[in-house]
């Protein structure tokens, strides 16, 4: 307990300095844990972004874009395709169940998904079951994602009506050239939505969805036919990784329409992020960087000051690994309550910023879930601290003790 209190007393003698070194390693500490979430978010979202729907069909052009638009709720759809393929689909040999999707209208900013209930057993199994309420059945029935419930305050038995756009107010910020439009407006304002049901979370983009029968759009999007009614995407979980390379090549060769491996679109949109994420990784480096010097500068302006308590330590005959405890203890006992205040401070900022960072991206933050990544943040941290700390220690130690009482 001794050596405890000494450490304690020579760290609280510079308060300002030991202040500015524990803000410096927090800061640093706090920054590296928010990027981890953000890595671990963007991973588990990858990873579970899209299920087992490892083909999608739908209109020619980006594929990611295709991917983003269907599984992830972000961007607008590559176009629209023939309804009729997903009869097709669902006689194809190859196919282990095919959904047709249609999308394009908003409430409040949050996508409305027409899709069929069967979807969400395929996706979450059969353990994934309402929060609350019942899945939807009929037109105009919907279920809403546990993000937008809890966001909008949304209970079973709400109703309300959709918008036109995949974004509240984009048709308003676009211009004012919309009279074509009114009509297909009036349409909307006038088709009701009644909420039956509240998904449970599903720590996927779907948690932040609308989702309701798949002939909304034809209601409310008057003019489509039977015989030539379109939807966005098709959804499809094929029975073989050889029946997937079937059914891209097959209907892939459709005019106007391509087949994807959802996999394969997922990580080119991961890969670009990954380089993104590049130039915080070089700041996150250099705050380390800054961290360790500051640890090492404030060590360096309290040896002169230390010297003859360490000198007189040693006249006194305490064992070398006391004295040496004694010197290094004071940068690693700053090292440690930075690196304990960064992490806290950093899980903390993750479960405050979780909602937006959903809101805006789509990744689901596990706040306070402890990442692998932390094991080698807590040893690197605190061996920058120990070998900041030696330098000065070795300096102190080698005083001659006599030499320092001499008049």
């Amino acid at each position: 307990m001794r050596l405890v209190a000494l450490v304690w007393r020579n760290m609280l003698h510079r308060k300002t300095l030991s202040l500015l070194t524990i803000l410096s390693v927090t800061i640093t500490a706090a920054l590296v844990v928010f990027l981890l979430l953000c890595s671990e978010g963007l991973e588990q979202g990858a990873e579970k972004g899209y299920g087992p729907f490892e083909v999608t069909i739908g209109a020619k052009g980006s594929a990611t874009q295709l991917a983003l638009n269907t599984y992830y709720h972000v961007g607008a759809p590559t176009g629209n395709v023939p309804f009729s393929l997903l009869s097709q689909l669902q006689k194809d040999e190859s196919v282990d169940r095919a959904y047709a999707m249609t999308t394009g209208d908003n409430y409040n900013g949050f996508p409305i998904v027409g899709i069929e209930p069967g979807y969400f057993a395929s996706r979450y199994g059969t353990e994934k079951q309402m929060a609350e309420g019942k899945m939807y059945g009929k037109l105009g029935e919907t279920i809403v994602g546990s993000h937008i419930a809890s966001s909008l305050g949304l209970h079973i038995g709400d109703k309300f009506q959709g918008a036109h756009g995949l974004i509240k107010g984009l048709e308003e910020a676009e211009g004012e050239d919309h009279e074509g439009d009114s009509a297909e407006e009036e349409h909307h304002h006038n088709f009701t939505y009644t909420v039956v049901g509240i998904l449970p979370p599903l720590f996927t983009s779907d948690d932040r969805a609308v989702f309701t029968t798949l002939d909304y759009a034809w209601a409310v999007h008057e003019g489509q036919d039977a015989e030539h009614r379109e939807v966005t995407s098709i959804l499809i979980k094929p029975k073989t990784l050889l029946g997937a390379q079937s059914i891209k090549t097959k209907y892939g060769q459709i005019n106007n329409v391509q087949a994807i491996y959802t996999s394969k679109a997922v990580a080119d949109v991961v890969n670009v992020i990954d380089k993104g994420t590049g130039a915080l990784t070089v700041v996150t480096i250099i705050c380390i960087l800054l961290a360790a010097g500051t640890i090492l500068l404030s060590l360096v302006a309290a040896v002169n000051e230390r010297k003859k308590d360490v000198a007189l330590l040693r006249l006194i005959g305490k064992s070398k690994g006391f004295i040496w405890s004694s010197l290094i203890g004071e940068g690693l006992l700053l090292t440690v309550i930075g690196l304990v205040l960064g992490m806290l401070a950093g899980h903390l900022g993750g479960y405050l910023s979780r909602e937006a960072v959903f809101e805006y991206t789509g990744l689901q933050l596990q706040s306070f879930q402890f990442m692998q990544g932390e094991w080698l943040l807590i040893g690197g941290t605190l061996g920058i601290g120990i070998l900041a700390s030696a330098g000065p220690a070795l300096q102190a130690y080698r005083v001659d003790p006599l030499q320092l009482f001499k008049s």
